[in-house]
């Protein structure tokens, strides 16, 4: 007997997928928790097994196309056995009403009226400024909406006859750039900066073997945030929730964007524990190994632009924080020493938190503790 297998939500919120390839074609058997077919979500690669053994009848997908949660993933049958979806009903003609009377008649030459292109009010104000004419634009919105980018793309056609390349954004990429748009939207950022001297946490990681800096960084910065609880928080309508954990999120260059690896109950590891945790994670998430659990909910985020040559920024809230830290390259710059000139190397420190929850003064103090937290011996 044929099974259905539609597709699950393996992550929380999770919407669609992109199929990237099957491990089993149509025809060929699979046993049970096989690996049927590979997907990426917005965060990671991952490979759904087969819930029954049989045949495969059915491919829900082709490879580099995506596929709504909920909808017919694959189908597995018997030997032998064939499957074909069921039919869908036919739709009943209307039922006929007396018409009121109009005004006029349709000659046989009447002009057939298009009906008007669905978009957004700004839309329509765009295509008018670009100069573009809708009824040229094939839709690829939700339910034949004409969007912005169709806009930007017909106009990029009329207005430039020069070689371009479309290339559609990964699932990965895609979730980045909407978590990174509904913090902006929603979150009224500040952003502080300050310098910290290198020489304490140099010569720290000399003494223990060279760990990952955002290993001692984090060490440092617990007490900072035992201290100033509303950094190590989120925003519920009204409620500052104060987080009495902390689960520190690390960014992470990897070859999809910029992801967070979370550290989990950072305040009760080692510095070698740390140093070896964020070592695992930023490997698994490189490798897009990493679980879902191992890249949400973080209380506070770091980012240690300095490892890709950064100095100051200017970086967004994760959405459902209040705060993010951003540590730059660590190079020589002059300064002034004891009243004289000379030259000293220093973390470039860019803090921006969410207005709403903190006032400039707090996050001018909170900064200036992190800078004592860095420097301290």
């Amino acid at each position: 007997m044929a099974t259905e297998f539609y597709l699950p939500d393996i992550g929380e919120g999770l919407t669609e997928v992109v199929v990237l390839s099957w491990y089993v074609e149509v025809g060929d058997s699979v046993g049970l928790d096989d690996v049927l077919v590979q997907v990426e979500t917005d965060k990671a690669v991952v490979d759904i097994p087969s819930p029954v053994a049989g045949v495969v009848l059915f491919h829900g997908a082709e490879p580099d196309t995506e596929l709504e949660v909920g909808k017919l993933l694959a189908v597995v049958g018997d030997p032998g056995e064939t499957w074909t979806p069921a039919a869908k009903p036919e739709p009943q003609a209307p039922v006929a009403t007396p018409a009121a009377p109009i005004v006029g008649t349709l000659s046989d030459d009447a002009e057939l009226i298009q009906a008007a292109p669905r978009l957004l009010p700004a839309d329509r104000k765009l295509a008018a400024d670009l100069g573009v004419d809708l009824t040229s634009i094939s839709p690829t919105g939700p339910g034949g909406r004409i969007t912005e980018s169709d806009i930007r793309a017909a106009a990029h056609t009329v207005g430039d006859s020069r070689p371009t390349e479309r290339v559609r954004m990964s699932a990965t990429r895609r979730a980045i750039a909407d978590n990174l748009a509904k913090s902006w939207r929603e979150i009224p950022h500040v952003t502080t900066y300050g310098e910290a001297d290198t020489t304490a946490v140099l010569a720290e990681r000399a003494a223990t073997g060279k760990p990952p800096l955002e290993a001692i960084f984090i060490r440092r910065l617990i007490p900072v945030l035992q201290a100033f609880p509303a950094f190590n928080a989120s925003l519920d309508g009204h409620d500052l929730v104060l987080r009495k954990y902390f689960d520190v999120g690390v960014a992470v260059d990897a070859p999809d964007g910029l992801m967070v690896a979370v550290v989990r109950d950072a305040d009760q590891l080692t510095a070698e524990a740390l140093g070896q945790r964020i070592t695992e994670l930023a490997a698994a998430v490189r490798s897009r190994k990493a679980a879902a659990d191992e890249m949400r909910g973080q209380t506070f985020t770091l980012s240690n632009i300095g490892a890709v040559g950064g100095r100051f920024g200017t970086p967004i809230v994760p959405y459902g924080t209040t705060a993010i830290l951003s540590v730059g390259r660590g190079d020589p710059q002059p300064a002034v020493i004891d009243g004289q000139l000379g030259i000293r190397s220093s973390f470039p420190l860019s803090l921006s938190y969410d207005h709403r929850a903190i006032d400039g003064s707090t996050g001018r103090a909170f900064l200036a503790a992190v800078i004592e937290a860095i420097e301290a011996p």
